[in-house]
């Protein structure tokens, strides 16, 4: 079994900042979707965001959290 590294610290890039205010407005973005986008994992992987019961990704509080200490 691998542990994943995670930096002590997490930058966002412009496009993972995006694609959260994207879902906080109400875009639907599926896995195919996702995957053709390229989305980035990291997100996913630090909880920023989550599949909900459709199978879609929805962001999370902590991606909300995320997008406020951004825009500061």
């Amino acid at each position: 079994m691998t542990a994943t590294y995670h930096a002590p610290h997490f930058d966002p890039t412009v496009d993972e900042i995006a694609t959260l205010k994207q879902l906080e407005m109400g875009q639907v973005i599926d896995l195919p979707h996702a995957l053709k986008e390229h989305l980035s994992g990291r997100l996913y992987e630090r909880g920023y965001i989550a599949k909900n019961a459709s199978g879609e990704l929805a962001i999370t509080a902590s991606g909300r959290q995320l997008i406020r200490r951004q825009d500061n």
